[in-house]
């Protein structure tokens, strides 16, 4: 090979290697997440959270993002995404272009059903809508407004997301719940009193001890739907497993039924599974995708 072929040949393997490498640098870098408490003066504690931020947070300040918040079930934690495998679930959506750039936040909600307790004691819903959101707002760089703010959740999450996007609809423009916990009408039997403390162990003081039933029914979802405006403009998703071990699948088809009679637009889906992680894992990137749509971020997904 002559001298002027293996100058070619050089400059052939450079140019790509130096285009590997520009491919490489403009790949997406991953995103990260932090974990701080927010203050609040309606529940008299900090309030543990995790954001997981965009892949270019760090490297482009210019502009903000949409904030979708996820609400963690019952017995987990701020932490359920990060230490369940979601952030690398979140970050092969973003790869694979199948979701935009939004900030996801995660507060912890304890025990408490994200509403304001039965004994008054535990005002979450307060804190969420009154302290919380608005810390967020003013400590990150994402959209105070409608059509960029989101929440999700699963199991107990899901029931509060469900309530807090219909409850104040001017504030999210999409709700997504994956096995929300709903039962349309708690039953009306008679428990011991070592199974009334059972049940007050699982769902704490949130709807009383014994559990209220009167006040049960005014925080349901389904009350809200029946007594309240059509929620205009919000986009609603919701699935469940068909083997649900708390039945929530039968809440989950009564509710579907709910909103159709009242022409509320939505999408539902019972797919195979119980009530667990992996059904939710299975099921959590479509939930991602379905609010990257709503925030009207670009998406390579057919």
């Amino acid at each position: 090979m002559n001298e002027a072929r293996l100058r070619a040949l050089g400059l052939a393997v450079a140019i790509l290697a130096c285009a590997a490498l520009t491919a490489s640098s403009i790949q997406a870098a991953p995103g990260r997440a932090e974990c701080r408490a927010a203050p609040s003066k309606i529940l008299g504690h900090p309030v543990p959270y995790c954001v997981i931020l965009p892949s270019d947070y760090d490297s482009s300040k210019a502009g903000d993002y949409p904030a979708l918040y996820f609400l963690h079930g019952l017995g987990e934690n701020e932490q359920l995404l990060l230490n369940s495998g979601g952030m690398n679930m979140i970050q092969d959506l973003r790869d694979q272009k199948r979701i935009g750039e939004f900030l996801i936040i995660a507060p912890d909600g304890g025990r408490s059903f994200y509403i304001d307790s039965r004994d008054g004691k535990v005002r979450y819903e307060d804190f969420f809508i009154r302290e919380f959101l608005p810390y967020i707002e003013s400590h990150y760089r994402v959209r105070a407004e409608r059509k960029s703010r989101g929440v999700t959740g699963v199991s107990m999450g899901g029931y509060g997301a469900l309530r807090f996007a219909l409850r104040y609809p001017n504030l999210f423009v999409a709700v997504s719940a994956h096995s929300p916990a709903l039962i349309e009408t708690l039953p009306n039997i008679k428990v011991s009193r070592d199974q009334a403390a059972a049940v007050a162990e699982v769902l704490g003081k949130a709807f009383g001890s014994p559990v209220d039933a009167a006040f049960w029914e005014r925080q349901s979802p389904f009350t809200i739907v029946k007594d309240g405006p059509r929620p205009a403009g919000l986009q609603i998703y919701f699935d469940c497993g068909t083997d649900d071990e708390f039945g929530f699948n039968k809440g989950n088809e009564q509710f579907h039924q709910l909103l159709t009679a009242r022409g509320i637009p939505h999408d539902f889906h019972l797919y195979p599974g119980g009530h667990d992680w992996d059904y939710f894992a299975e099921h959590l990137p479509a939930s991602f995708e379905f609010q990257s749509r709503a925030f009207g971020l670009p998406s390579a997904a057919k």
